[in-house]
C-alpha cells in the first residue's frame, strides 16, 4: 500500500501537545509522509523539537489573515515540496482568546464573525491557497476538521460553532464536486467526545456515556484523517467520516 509515504502533509492547529491536529501530525509522520505543522504561538516549536527535523516543519501563522495562510503554505513548499495533503485541523479555540458559549439572541456581530473566521473561513483560506497546485498536479487529499456538533447534533450555546462546522462539511461537499476531475479528494471527519487537553469535566463525563463507554482518544481521529489522506482513499469523496464512540446513534443517553 502506498499509504501516504513521501507525501507532503500540511496540519494546522498542532500546537498542543495533546491535542487531535499534532496526533495527526504524528499519525502521518509514521506513516512515513514528510509533515509539517502550524499554530498561532511559538509552542508549534516545541511540537517540532518532539518530531525531530527530518522532513518535518513548523510555522506560526494566523489563518484569521490571508498573508498569513498563503505565507503558510509557500514556507511548507519550499521547506518539504508541494503540498500533497492538507489536514485543516485549526479552530474551535485560539491560545490567548476565551469565548463563552452563548444563546444566539446573545451573540453579538463580532462574535459571531470570530467564531465563522476561526472555525470555517481559516479552512477556506487555507484550501484556496493549497488547491491550484493541487489540481495542476491532478493529486490531492484535503481533510477538513468537522464535528458532530452541527452537522448531525447540537448543543445549546454553541449556535456559531455549529453553524461553521455544518458550513464546513458544506463547502467540502462542494468542492468535491469541483475538484474530483482534478485528482483531489476533499472530505470530513467529524469527532464526537474526544478527551484533549482543553476538555472540560463535563465533556469527559459525556464521553462516559457513549457506547463504547469512554470518551474518544486524539489518535483515533487521526487514524481517520490518515485513511483520507491516503492514496488508497481515491474513490472516498464529499464524505463525513464520524469518530464519536456511536454516540450520534444512540437516542437513549445511559451508562451501559
Amino acid at each position: 500500500m502506498a499509504g501516504v509515504a513521501g507525501r507532503v502533509a500540511l496540519v494546522t492547529g498542532a500546537g498542543s501537545a495533546d491535542g487531535i491536529g499534532f496526533a495527526c501530525a504524528r499519525v502521518l509522520k509514521a506513516a512515513g509522509a514528510k509533515v509539517a505543522i502550524s499554530s498561532t504561538t511559538d509552542r508549534i516549536f516545541q511540537r517540532l523539537d518532539e518530531f525531530g527535523p527530518d522532513n518535518s516543519f513548523a510555522a506560526t501563522a494566523d489563518l484569521s489573515v490571508t498573508a498569513d495562510a498563503e505565507r503558510l503554505v509557500r514556507d511548507t513548499e519550499a521547506a518539504l515540496g508541494p503540498i500533497d495533503i492538507l489536514v485543516n485541523n485549526a479552530g474551535m479555540v485560539q491560545v490567548g482568546v476565551d469565548v463563552e458559549g452563548q444563546r444566539l439572541a446573545e451573540i453579538s456581530d463580532a462574535d459571531w464573525a470570530y467564531g465563522m473566521d476561526i472555525n470555517l473561513t481559516s479552512a477556506f483560506r487555507l484550501t484556496r491557497a493549497v488547491l491550484p497546485g493541487m489540481c495542476a498536479r491532478r493529486y490531492g487529499r484535503i481533510v477538513q476538521m468537522s464535528s458532530v456538533t452541527g452537522p448531525l447534533v447540537g448543543i445549546a450555546t454553541s449556535s456559531t460553532y455549529a453553524a461553521a462546522k455544518a458550513g464546513l462539511l458544506g463547502m467540502t461537499r462542494a468542492l468535491a464536486l469541483d475538484a474530483g476531475p482534478k485528482g483531489v479528494t476533499v472530505n470530513c471527519v467529524g469527532p464526537g467526545w474526544i478527551e484533549t487537553g482543553s476538555s472540560s469535566e463535563d465533556e469527559i463525563i459525556a464521553g462516559r456515556y457513549t457506547p463504547v463507554g469512554r470518551p474518544g482518544r486524539p489518535e483515533e481521529v487521526a487514524h481517520a484523517v490518515l485513511f483520507l489522506a491516503a492514496e488508497e482513499a481515491s474513490y472516498v469523496t464529499g464524505q463525513l467520516i464520524v469518530v464519536d464512540g456511536g454516540n450520534t446513534v444512540q437516542e437513549h443517553k445511559v451508562a451501559l
